[in-house]
């Protein structure tokens, strides 16, 4: 059991049969998945982020005793390979569990909430093979062409959200390790990249703060918007990922989150991270992101998910850069397609070129194409179990072609994905309920 889940059991919670507490039933847990203005908490994604409270939540959970505890995981295991002069071909896992526990107190909402992965292990210091991604490092070198694996406590935090008058709350929020104010929703969150077990190339240009050892965020919000901001330690992990990187909390950021619809969710942030990469501590950056998100239900048991986000950095040592990213997951059934299309702007010592004088500082235009399909094959219990692929191409400008040997490299990987069924009452508040074909 995760740590959340042993603190709720542990202050009482009794099983929904107990004579303490009727049994729960899909209405009553409706009620506890408002926040406290009555918004659905489904909008609540990582860290403080919002996402659209129409994305359909897969979880256990446990109703007893006044608590509320909740268990989400993603588990990702196959085999990766990434062709070309920089390529590999690995087995790998992508995995990650949260255990949230909830109890109102003085009048609002307590939360404390763990998120742990088992990378170190199941991907090895060096990570996954990934064509042209780039940061944090292995053996003291930056890494390149390699997705780092996460630390095992990707959160460790705990918040507070309480009502004010004329439909505000405040919210706070503090984490040994979490997530501050800065960015869309972490890419292992968001349902339009659920299916898809790699991540952006773009990652550290929009959401790479998500594990930051070290945060505290305060927030003003209402049923359709949230301005909040953070102080917190920016320095990215260390390539230790069992322990926790703390250090000075030096950086900051400010976001505006906003959801007109519940539908559709957007914001933008700004943040100033003091020294973020381990090999070039001189190097401060400000980061500005913007994004949209779309989680929509068409059809009876279809839904299309769509991240649409922009990252720009503005290194103290070197000129401005971007990145764009695309991502759709189309879910019908038991079948779900997905796609990405970035374009970042990388420089030559991002990809390890620093031998190479007129490239280390070059602003290089990279992208990729990522198509997947997914079945959910089987349920076990309540866990259901799919088998899904994915293929990419790769952008090379004509300045890398002499390092990976070609314009146009070629990715894949073919895995198994485990993750929670859908909620009880999900179908029915989306409006998709009855039987699944």
């Amino acid at each position: 059991m995760t740590p959340a889940l042993l603190l709720a059991l542990a202050l009482g919670a009794d099983t929904p049969d107990s004579p303490s507490e009727p049994p729960s039933t899909d209405w009553s847990l409706s009620r506890m998945m408002e926040d406290v203005t009555g918004a659905p908490r489904e909008r609540e994604a990582s860290g403080t982020g919002w996402q659209p409270a129409t994305t359909p939540m897969h979880a256990h959970h446990l109703h007893a005793a006044g608590w509320m505890v909740m268990l989400h995981y993603s588990v990702f295991a196959g085999v990766d390979s990434q062709l070309s002069q920089r390529g590999a071909t690995l087995p790998v896992s992508a995995n990650w569990v949260m255990a949230m526990a909830d109890h109102s107190l003085l009048g609002g909402r307590f939360s404390a909430r763990t998120m742990l992965t088992l990378e170190p292990l199941t991907a090895g210091g060096q990570g996954f093979p990934l064509l042209l991604q780039s940061g944090e490092t292995y053996n003291n070198q930056p890494l390149h062409d390699f997705q780092h694996p996460h630390d095992l406590f990707m959160e460790l935090a705990v918040s507070y959200q309480h009502a004010l008058p004329a439909g505000l709350a405040f919210e706070l929020y503090a984490a040994p390790s979490g997530e501050p104010a800065l960015g869309p929703p972490a890419f292992m969150h968001r349902l339009s990249a659920s299916s898809d077990p790699l991540p952006p190339l773009g990652h550290h240009w929009q959401d790479s703060t998500h594990v930051s050892f070290g945060v505290l965020t305060a927030g003003l919000f209402n049923r359709w918007a949230k301005l909040e901001g953070s102080w917190f330690n920016g320095r990215e992990p260390d390539e230790f990922r069992w322990d926790f990187d703390w250090a000075p909390f030096d950086s900051w950021s400010a976001r505006l989150s906003l959801q007109p619809l519940d539908w559709l969710s957007a914001q933008v942030s700004h943040g100033f991270l003091q020294q973020p990469e381990a090999l070039y501590p001189l190097n401060r950056i400000q980061r500005t992101t913007a994004s949209l998100m779309v989680v929509q239900h068409p059809l009876k048991y279809a839904t299309v998910a769509v991240t649409g986000s922009w990252g720009h950095n503005v290194g103290s040592q070197e000129r401005p850069s971007n990145s764009f990213l695309l991502e759709a997951n189309v879910e019908c059934a038991r079948n779900d397609l997905f796609l990405r299309a970035e374009a970042v702007q990388k420089f030559g010592h991002d990809l390890v070129l620093q031998f190479d004088p007129q490239l280390a500082f070059e602003r290089l235009w990279v992208g990729a194409l990522s198509l997947g399909y997914l079945r959910e094959l089987f349920t076990l219990g309540p866990v259901v179990i799919g088998a899904g692929g994915r293929i990419a191409v790769d952008l090379i400008p004509a300045e890398l072609v002499p390092y990976y040997g070609t314009s146009f490299p070629l990715g894949g990987m073919a895995y198994l994905r485990l993750r929670p069924t859908l909620l009880p009452g999900e179908e029915r508040r989306l409006g998709l309920a009855g039987d699944r074909p």
